[in-house]
Order: C-alpha cells, then sequence, then structure tokens
C-alpha cells in the first residue's frame, strides 16, 4: 500500500510527508523566531515534552501523537498569517487545528517559547492573550474574556506558571511568574509572583513558599461556604439581640 504519490510518480512515504511539514515549520519560525533560529526552536519544542511529560518514550511518538506540540505548531503558522493580515487564512489555519487536535487558539494570541499543553482537549486560548516563556497547562483550561469590549481583553500569563485541568483565567488580568493555578479554579483577578491559587473564584492559598491557607486536600478554602457561615453568624447574633 502506497502513502501517496508525488509529482513525478514517485511514492511518498509518511516519514518524508512529516519531512516536508517539520521543514515548512522551520522555515516559518525562521521569519517569525528573532531570538533563536527555527530548528533550535523545534528542538526546544521537543525538549519540552520530554522535560515535562514521563508518558513520552521516543522522538517520532512525540512528533506523530502528541495533539498539544502540533496545535502549537498550526498556531505558530495561522499567527504568522495573522501578523501578515491575512486574517481569514490565519482562522482557517486555526480553525483546522481545532478540528484535529480539540485545541482552540485564536492566531492573535502571542505565545513564548517552551510552552507545553499536555493532553490538551478542551483548551480555548483568547485573541488578546500573552503567554510568557516555559508555561504549562492541562486539558480544559480556558484564558479567555469577560466582556464584548475591544481590545486586550484576555489574560498575560508570566513565565513558568503552570496552570492545571479545568481552570479558567478570564479577562485583562495578569498571572505572574512561576504561578500554580488548581484545578477547576476561576481566577478573575491578577496574582502576584510565586502563588498558588485554588477555588472559585480563586484565592491565593500559598505565596513565595509559604502557606496561606492550608493545602490538606480536604481542607482546601471554600470563598463560598466561609461567607455563608459568617452570614449565619450574623443571623444568629441578630436573633440573640432581638430576643434580648
Amino acid at each position: 500500500m502506497t502513502a501517496g504519490i508525488g509529482s513525478n510518480n514517485q511514492v511518498l512515504s509518511p516519514f518524508s510527508c512529516l519531512r516536508d511539514v517539520l521543514h515548512t515549520i522551520i522555515l516559518i519560525e525562521n521569519n517569525t523566531n528573532r531570538g533563536e533560529s527555527g530548528s533550535m526552536s523545534l528542538r526546544r519544542d521537543i525538549a519540552t515534552v520530554f522535560e515535562r511529560d514521563p508518558a513520552a518514550r521516543s522522538l517520532w511518538e512525540v512528533l506523530i501523537c502528541y495533539p498539544g506540540l502540533h496545535a502549537l505548531y498550526l498556531h505558530r503558522m495561522a499567527h504568522w498569517l495573522y501578523r501578515r493580515r491575512r486574517f481569514f487564512l490565519a482562522r482557517l489555519v486555526s480553525h483546522f487545528n481545532r478540528l484535529v487536535t480539540a485545541i482552540e487558539i485564536h492566531p492573535g494570541a502571542q505565545i513564548g517559547p517552551g510552552f507545553f499543553i499536555d493532553h490538551g482537549a478542551g483548551v480555548v486560548i483568547g485573541e488578546t492573550t500573552i503567554i510568557g516563556e516555559d508555561v504549562t497547562i492541562y486539558q480544559g483550561v480556558v484564558l479567555g474574556g469577560t466582556g464584548k469590549e475591544k481590545g486586550k481583553r484576555h489574560p498575560t500569563i508570566g513565565d513558568r506558571v503552570v496552570i492545571s485541568a479545568g481552570a479558567m483565567v478570564l479577562g485583562n488580568i495578569s498571572i505572574e511568574e512561576d504561578c500554580k493555578i488548581g484545578a477547576g479554579a476561576v481566577v478573575i483577578n491578577s496574582v502576584p509572583p510565586g502563588c498558588t491559587v485554588v477555588g472559585v473564584p480563586g484565592q491565593v492559598v500559598k505565596q513565595d513558599g509559604d502557606r496561606v491557607f492550608n493545602l490538606d486536600h480536604g481542607d482546601l478554602p471554600d470563598p463560598v461556604e466561609a461567607r455563608l457561615r459568617q452570614l449565619e453568624a450574623r443571623l444568629r447574633q441578630l436573633e440573640r439581640m432581638n430576643q434580648e
């Protein structure tokens, strides 16, 4: 069974097709990455997968079977077109990216080197999002806006931030460097450097290595429950005053 036929009736193997795709990516990155060559950027992307995913076993597995890596490369193509005001083509590549990877990244999003999407399904990254270096996000993460306003309306993510599965970071806010966002958290306010955020809405539970709250899994803070307890205590106080 042949994988494909070239213009001169030659058989094209899957590996030669993949080689051509990677060559195209490198050519595009040579035009977009000023600080490092496209080949160096490609090597860094692959090395990042091996550093952060213990399940990665071989180079071919990473190149062929990692949708997060595919989504990143397709986004770079879309962003290259977007910067040259080829908006329809950029959105077309972005749409294809979503179809094949289940990851939606707007072509306008700015993503730094060392970015890693683990698993990836359900990830959404908005148009004016800015992501720094060595950021890791997991499946179901949303970096979105909170309204229909124009201009900067999506978050800015600092270097070395980790955003866990199902978390949402909404609006024109800043998550500073070395922060960790817990699974399922909804963050609507800016977060200073070195913090761990959990809950709905997100609350800082750890800063610069010091616990703000107890981080035991069964004792994570619940802001809604805390507020209800305050209201209950206030109600009891008013009842006692009424009885007196």
